[in-house]
């Protein structure tokens, strides 16, 4: 093959990738994009419609930091896509590319809004700059031999969740598993065997059993979560019966053997008594253990 000939693949290539890479932005809202700090290179969307940001855990966009104020200001998303941010009476000011702002500012790309310690760059719909941070966050925030979310990132959401329900009454459940004899199984049938089940159970339950807005994670060896918002103790029961159902009843098959796979589940939700994650983490955990003593592959809620 001639070097003209070579260059024109390496020219189609390349243009075959930024085209892919458009296709794929154009599926994407416009956004905000945290730059420094803890939060740095967060995405948070602004779809359309309002969105509020402040300190309260029911704004849209929870930002509990020095300096923030409960609800700090908002930005309008209209149907064309534009982008208008406005102050709510701050405390300390929303400043606009370094500019304090007292009426509804227009925003475009790149423009930066900073409230307290707190620096917000603005991404319009459709650009391409935030196709590589939606992969470092997610490579930052998910397991990668399940692809769920991993224990960090479930423990800041389990403690803001807490922190909505609190203010806003709205139910909050969580489920733990367990998978039974996951030891046995590695022993028995190799860690190959334990790392399908692993994979596969995640892509099951996703499929499956996971709505939209739930917060699926594995925890930890064998231990996944799934955090429930605006659900009750009964709804997240069916929901883990279902799960156990599921888990048991379907068929696990590695290196043409059956592999027994079943899950001792725990639910609780936010009730009195539950003022931090933790303490809600721990209830379920115990209800999980409520579970494995009964003879595992069931579910059991909390009882105080």
């Amino acid at each position: 093959m001639s070097n003209d000939e070579n260059a024109t693949l390496v020219i189609t290539d390349i243009k075959a990738a930024l085209a892919a890479a458009d296709e794929e932005a154009a599926a994407k809202p416009a956004c905000f994009l945290v730059v420094g700090g803890d939060l740095n290179g967060t995405i948070f969307d602004l779809l359309p419609g309002e969105t509020i940001v402040g300190r309260n855990p029911d704004c849209t966009i929870p930002l509990d930091f020095q300096g923030i104020s409960r609800q700090h200001f908002k930005v309008e998303v209209d149907n064309n896509d534009n982008a208008v941010v406005s102050d709510l009476g701050s405390s300390n000011g929303t400043y606009l590319n370094n500019q304090k702002i007292d009426t509804a500012s227009s925003l475009n790309k790149g423009d930066m809004v900073k409230i307290g310690s707190i620096a917000l760059k603005f991404l319009p719909k459709g650009d391409t700059e935030r196709l590589t941070y939606d992969k470092l966050h997610e490579e930052a925030n998910t397991d990668g031999l399940t692809k769920c979310y991993n224990k960090m990132y479930f423990n800041g959401k389990l403690d803001l969740e807490v922190k909505k329900s609190k203010v806003t009454g709205n139910p909050l459940s969580l489920v733990i598993f367990d998978l039974d004899h996951f030891k046995h199984l590695n022993d028995n049938y190799g860690h190959d065997a334990g790392d399908y089940v692993l994979k596969e159970l995640a892509q099951l339950l996703r499929d499956n059993g996971i709505r939209k807005g739930d917060v699926f994670a594995r925890y930890g060896g064998e231990e996944f979560v799934v955090l429930l918002p605006k659900t009750n103790l009964k709804q997240a029961f069916e929901i883990s019966e279902r799960l156990r159902k599921l888990i048991e009843n379907f068929q696990f098959v590695y290196d043409n053997k059956r592999l027994p796979v079943t899950a001792s589940i725990g639910v609780a939700d936010y009730r009195q008594g539950v003022n931090t994650g933790t303490d809600l983490f721990k209830r379920a955990d115990s209800a999980v253990y409520k579970s494995k003593e009964g003879g595992r592959n069931q579910v059991n809620f909390y009882r105080a």
